[in-house]
């Protein structure tokens, strides 16, 4: 996403590109940011320290996304896959991402499932899951080995 007022998010780019795929036609804006209701509310369905589960606000998503790229840096997202729900206005986009864990320099490869709710072509509420056990090995440089038998 070439928008210089998002220019420092960078990392998330790839993120970015593939969720705008998702929801093409379904929202305005130009970039992720701008899809986004002032007071939409964000819920996170896991759990890692300092991590807030649930947000309220644009503002407030641009401020837990600020120092991203101080962790994690993304090279591509895809595997999108975008179901429409019966109930209007509800999509489920799931999707990958790929990267780097700048601490470890581990690979980050995370698989997420996010249920998307637009009201009047904003995103007025995102509930998130993902896999935490790609994320917690990225981020502690630890694997889990199958248990012996």
């Amino acid at each position: 996403m070439s928008n210089s007022k998002y220019a420092s998010y960078f990392a998330l780019d790839p993120f970015f590109d593939v969720v705008m795929q998702g929801l093409a036609g379904v929202v305005d804006g130009d970039h992720y940011f701008e899809t986004i209701a002032d007071d939409a509310v964000f819920e996170f369905r896991y759990v890692f320290p300092d991590f807030p589960t649930k947000i309220v606000g644009r503002a407030a998503l641009e401020a837990l996304y600020s120092g991203y790229g101080d962790t994690t840096v993304l090279h591509s997202g895809d595997a999108l896959v975008v179901h429409r729900s019966q109930e209007p206005g509800v999509l489920i986009i799931e999707y990958e991402v790929h990267g780097k864990k700048l601490l470890t320099g581990k690979a980050y490869d995370n698989r997420f499932i996010s249920v998307v709710t637009v009201k009047d072509r904003k995103i007025v509420h995102w509930r998130d899951y993902m896999d935490s056990l790609a994320a917690f090995t990225a981020e502690t440089g630890t694997g889990v080995r199958a248990a012996s038998r």
